[in-house]
């Protein structure tokens, strides 16, 4: 089972989000401006999560990658709760022997199969991706 605590720290609206592994990030309200906003780290798990998939199942074709960016943006309803209904994800992908076909599969199976975040938003907002190989 996975867990998460999250701890208030007192005098404002900044929190410390500590995972299973102590990893902590840094969390608060956009006007605290001292962490990421809660709604943000969405984004940044979808990124995340697809993006350790893509470099694996690469690697497993033995298509390695140099580098790799996700951008992830989202559009959200105009009222609270102000639920993510788009989600947009595009990779920027470097290697020197990517194809156009090697990229889309990984991307496919990440996200039809293996990207638990992805699959969990994908419920309530609907998700589209794109990729450029760079050179």
């Amino acid at each position: 089972m996975a867990t998460a605590k999250v701890t208030w720290l007192p005098g404002g609206k900044t929190f410390i989000g500590t995972d299973s592994t102590q990893h902590s990030v840094v969390l608060s309200t956009q006007d605290e401006g001292t962490g990421m906003k809660p709604s943000e780290l969405l984004l940044v798990a979808v990124g995340a999560c697809t993006a350790v998939d893509v470099v694996n199942i690469l690697e497993k074709k033995r298509t390695p990658l140099e580098s790799l960016e996700i951008e992830v943006s989202g559009e959200q309803q105009a009222d609270p709760p102000w639920t993510f209904r788009k989600i947009h994800v595009h990779y920027k992908v470097r290697g020197s022997s990517l194809t156009d076909k090697a990229v889309e599969q990984a991307i496919q199976l990440s996200e039809e199969k293996y990207c638990s975040v992805s699959a969990t938003v994908r419920a309530t907002a609907e998700i589209r991706t794109s990729f450029e190989i760079i050179e």
